[in-house]
């Protein structure tokens, strides 16, 4: 029998409300799986390069359509836990959940991982949520309702959250954004706090900024947008600019200003995006490619001064972080941080020398 919409809110509400301590216990589910430092993030042998590695070394290899995974959130399994109205977790949170931000976007799936390499192919934003946060409201249902652990077949079907061929794999980018003060020696970053009204994922949890989904400006340039730093670029005008979402017919990153000039003061070295690894949160299955963009004093101030206070994603709690032990301490283990979040903080302090030589 499914769940009506009422009690499908119910959980999706008690999902949203308890993210951090959720993810906490569905991590227990993975005691053989590897771990990004301390956090639980969850990493597979050779995700985690010894040392940063920049930008333009990441090699993205192009595959174009795919075979669909194994599963894809349609599977018996995720009935019980769906309104009768509703055949995917898309098409529930559609009708009874709808975040201001939920389009059914062209983006790259990730195949496979090798550092400096990654195989993608074609997916679109929902088959990601169809499953991950499928399995998240199922724990959540769990939980809230007093079932055992057979109330989670859907979870089980998935399986080993790491194998990526496994299940649809959308890749985000979540890159913790350094200003270095080359003067003081000091270091400063960034915080947001995610709000589940606006957003499908990590809601009411705090996050490093920014942070975005790995897709391409329109479908018919999948190929050539297959550029991590264009994407985090305009990552960057949305949600420390206020900018709007650009994408579409008329966007040329080549003739637009504000990538002309990061463009510039990265080829300069007063802005420098490092790639520190990949993990799979535990509890929605969201793969996060883990970055960090060193910027110097200067030129962080001239590209990203004027921080709005509020974006389309959520709010922003913090412009001038010290970027020192017990403020990355205090995100990674005592505050709600999103589990990607943590685990960049926690990389980017273990290799804090490198990046702020």
């Amino acid at each position: 029998m499914n769940d009506s919409p009422a009690r499908w809110r119910q959980v999706r509400d008690h999902l949203n409300g308890n993210r951090h301590a959720l993810t906490r216990a569905a991590a227990l589910r993975y005691p053989g799986l590897g771990r990004a430092g301390s956090t639980h993030l969850l990493t597979r042998p050779g995700w985690l390069p010894d040392d940063p590695l920049p930008f333009g070394d990441v090699r993205p290899v192009w595959h174009g359509d795919v075979p669909p995974s194994p599963v894809t959130g349609a599977e018996a399994q995720a009935h019980p836990f769906l309104p009768e109205d509703s055949a995917t977790y898309a098409r529930a949170m559609a009708a009874h959940g709808r975040p201001k931000l939920f389009e059914n976007r062209v983006c790259y799936r990730l195949l496979d991982a090798a550092w400096p390499r990654l195989d993608l192919g074609r997916g679109h934003y929902f088959d990601a949520v169809d499953v991950g946060e499928a399995a998240a409201h199922e724990l959540a249902r769990a939980g809230l309702l007093g079932l055992g652990e057979g109330a989670l077949p859907f979870r089980a079907l998935v399986g080993d959250p790491t194998n990526l061929a496994g299940r649809p794999t959308l890749p985000a980018v979540s890159v913790l954004t350094l200003r270095r003060d080359s003067r003081t020696g000091e270091a400063t970053f960034v915080l947001h706090w995610r709000d589940p009204a606006r957003v499908a994922h990590a809601g009411g949890l705090y996050q490093v900024m920014p942070v975005g989904v790995f897709q391409p400006v329109r479908a018919e340039s999948e190929a050539a947008d297959l550029d991590l730093w264009r994407c985090v670029v305009r990552e960057y005008a949305e949600e420390f600019l206020g900018l709007p979402e650009l994408y579409g017919e008329a966007f040329d990153h080549d003739s637009w200003p504000f990538h002309l000039r990061m463009e510039r003061a990265r080829a300069e070295g007063a802005v420098r995006p490092l790639v520190l690894g990949l993990g799979v949160d535990p509890l929605t299955f969201a793969t996060d490619i883990l970055a960090v963009t060193v910027f110097e004093a200067e030129a962080f101030d001239d590209l990203l001064g004027a921080v709005v206070e509020e974006n389309e994603e959520g709010r922003v709690v913090g412009t001038a972080v010290p970027f020192d032990a017990a403020h990355v301490a205090r995100y990674v283990s005592q505050e709600p941080t999103q589990a990607a979040g943590a685990a960049v903080l926690e990389l980017a302090w273990r290799h804090r020398h490198a990046l702020l030589a």
